[in-house]
């Protein structure tokens, strides 16, 4: 293991792990610690994850892909903490990050996990960052599906927005979060239960912070 390295997580999918590299900080993800039984999804997540930032290089907010070998994943370090640990409550973080949406969906990219308050980050000077593009849609193409999508995207930003800013939400906003797309009706009322105990059984998940149980 690497000098100054900080285990971030540690689960059935591998390790996270702040290291640094020439005298630069990034983050590591090592899919070669993953369970047998869980390597090939680990891989096809790390995967996904490199494509999506290759496909995002130079747009502030989202981390650069630094390498991508097939079992270790690079990427920057952006310094700034966790949503449900800063909790934003200035109305000029989610207009920045409505702006840094905008960015990801011109570039055909989806994130599909803004409902985790982790993968937002407030950097040191206020503004957001994403994170973990592990199941983000990367196919570049904008049909019908890919907007249904994104919409979900901006409607997760939306619900954090309704529990850290509420009084800024506009009434455009409030009828998109009482609306929404079918198929997240449908995952709600179908999937997600099994999603739940699977994430809680194997992985370790329990709440909306998403952690991640860290194993031996």
């Amino acid at each position: 293991m690497p000098d100054n390295t900080t285990l971030l997580k540690a689960d059935e999918l591998g390790r996270i792990e702040i290291v640094e590299r020439n005298g630069v900080r990034c983050i590591r993800r090592d899919i070669r610690a993953a369970r047998w039984w869980a390597y090939a999804f680990a891989y096809r997540a790390a995967k996904r994850e490199a494509r999506a930032l290759a496909k995002l290089g130079g747009v502030d907010g989202v981390p650069a892909l630094l390498a991508w070998n097939g079992h270790e994943l690079l990427r920057g370090y952006i310094d700034g903490r966790p949503m449900q640990q800063a909790q934003p409550r200035d109305p000029a973080y989610y207009r920045d990050a409505l702006r840094l949406l905008a960015q990801l969906h011109r570039h055909g990219i989806v994130h599909n996990d803004l409902a985790k308050e982790p993968n937002w980050l407030v950097r040191t000077d206020g503004r957001p960052a994403l994170v973990d593009f592990q199941i983000a849609w990367t196919r570049g193409k904008r049909g019908r599906l890919f907007r249904l999508l994104a919409r979900e995207d901006l409607r997760h930003l939306l619900k954090h927005k309704r529990t850290y800013c509420a009084h800024a939400l506009s009434a455009r906003q409030q009828v998109m979060l009482n609306t929404p797309a079918p198929h997240s009706r449908l995952w709600r009322a179908t999937g997600k239960r099994l999603y739940k105990l699977i994430a809680r059984r194997v992985f370790g998940y329990w709440d909306n912070e998403g952690k991640g149980r860290v194993r031996d």
